[in-house]
């Protein structure tokens, strides 16, 4: 086990280190310089394809969601419990400024995230039950041809192994965990209890995930459409409640960002030395916050009842605006605001936005930051789950589906009852280790992306993937 966890550790330190952010933010650099800064350009209409027809009643076709149920579903798989726990760490190790480099991760993420799924939806495909599936594996192969067949299967394999732990035990966890804090902390339930609760918390889980996900992706936007945007209103609306409170904070604590971002040591005290390491964690954070670059958004966006990739690919702008500059600015704030104490150079968690909000509220709220917690992480549960399917099926075919999400289900029971450990570090790799194949196929097929804008912008008509001459895909 010490030889896993050594491996593991170095392939993980160069997966999520600057090598890595490098080329996340590089690719992000070109494709936003390609497009003419299609993210900041057409702001204002991306806005208006999203945010404004969220009440949209439009009917969908047969196996297919509505662009609004792609979104929500992939926004529960990003917005999670990276969204509080993540933002908190990278504050506490990185200093406030961390935050303003998570912003600039966010706008070149969002035109990353805008092509990814622009793809997605261009070269996704119908499956054996009728269904449209999509992701990197789909334009990998579709776009770059079967030669490169191979490159999408690597991320097919990495996808499947990463989301056992990262989207399911850990976040089953993390949902234990709170519901176990906020039980004792008012002393319903004493720590012998503890180990039986969890079970059947695991249990239950594994039951609701079952019910959900075998459903299908119609199922799943359902449930998501419902769920994501409750939980986000719901801990924007505490959070704002902790600024308002707090408001004479406000301007030192923007203040601290800026200035963090450049000189951290007057800002930490002096703890927080170097620019770079708080450059370093608030990119990093901000990137597995998004999963901008990582692909896996696209999986669920490709599944959208849309008559142009483009129009999908506005709501992938609108996913990461809404993921990191939203709500992990709001969290960042809460923190700052809220008085929470940071110990700056020392790893931290979800403990510093949920003192943030304590210090304002009280301890009642605790029940409120362990609802939210619950519902970010049920919520990744499904959008991974989602996302672990189409992979499963895309090495074994449509007959996978069913065992991958049963067994899917059952990762609940364990996630809710053992120590996690190594697991959660193993699948924290290959999560990052998506990125690689993902990062390539967008790369090159970045001529494919600005031959959709144009199309979308002219009065040409659209013609699908599945209908045109393969031959002047890549250019």
């Amino acid at each position: 086990m010490e030889t896993i966890a050594s491996i593991n550790a170095a392939i993980n330190n160069f997966v999520w280190g600057i090598p890595a952010m490098v080329c996340i933010l590089g690719i992000g650099l070109y494709l936003s310089i390609r497009t003419g800064f299609i993210q900041i350009r057409k702001f204002g209409l991306a806005m208006k394809e999203t945010f404004g027809k969220i009440f949209s009643k439009d009917q969908t076709a047969e196996g297919a969601i509505s662009p609004f149920q792609a979104l929500c579903t992939a926004l529960a798989a990003t917005v999670g419990t990276g969204n509080i726990a993540g933002v908190a760490g990278a504050v506490a190790i990185g200093g406030p400024g961390a935050v303003f480099w998570m912003w600039i991760s966010a706008i070149l993420g969002m035109c990353t995230k805008f092509s990814e799924v622009t793809l997605a939806v261009h070269f996704r495909e119908i499956d054996d039950t009728g269904t449209y599936v999509g992701g990197p594996m789909y334009y990998i192969k579709n776009g770059l041809g079967k030669n490169w067949k191979w490159l999408g299967t690597m991320f097919a394999i990495f996808g499947v192994l990463a989301v056992f732990g990262t989207g399911n035990a850990t976040q089953v966890n993390t949902i234990t965990t709170s519901i176990d804090t906020a039980l004792t902390s008012f002393n319903v339930m004493g720590e012998s209890g503890i180990q039986t609760l969890n079970l059947v918390i695991g249990v239950i889980l594994a039951v609701l995930i079952a019910f959900i996900l075998i459903g299908g992706v119609q199922r799943i936007g359902a449930v998501t459409e419902k769920l994501v945007p409750f939980m986000a209103v719901f801990y924007i609306l505490l959070g704002i409640g902790v600024i308002v409170i707090n408001y004479k904070y406000v301007p030192g604590a923007i203040a601290s960002i800026f200035e963090g971002a450049f000189s951290p040591a007057g800002v930490t005290g002096g703890v927080v030395g170097s620019a770079f390491l708080s450059l370093q964690k608030g990119i990093a954070r901000g990137i597995f916050s998004n999963e901008a670059g990582l692909g896996t958004g696209s999986m669920a966006h490709a599944s959208a009842d849309v008559n142009h990739p483009v129009k999908q690919g506005f709501f992938g702008i609108f996913e990461v605006f809404v993921d990191t500059i939203v709500i992990c600015t709001m969290t960042a704030l809460i923190i700052l605001c809220g008085q929470a104490s940071i110990q700056y150079g020392q790893a931290a968690g979800a403990e510093l936005t949920i003192q943030g909000f304590t210090n304002t509220y009280g301890n009642w709220v605790s029940i409120f930051t362990a609802v939210a917690m619950c519902c970010f992480a049920f919520s990744t549960i499904l959008g991974w789950g989602l996302y672990g399917t189409r992979c499963a099926e895309f090495i074994f075919g449509s007959a996978a589906q069913k065992p991958f999400l049963i067994l899917y289900s059952l990762v609940a029971i364990l996630g809710a009852t053992v120590n996690l450990g190594l697991i959660w570090e193993v699948a924290e790799t290959f999560n990052g280790l998506m990125a690689i194949p993902n990062l390539i196929g967008v790369f090159l097929l970045s001529g494919t992306v600005i031959k959709l804008i144009k199309n979308y912008f002219s009065d040409e008509e659209y013609v699908p993937y599945h209908a045109e001459d393969k031959s002047d895909d890549v250019k």
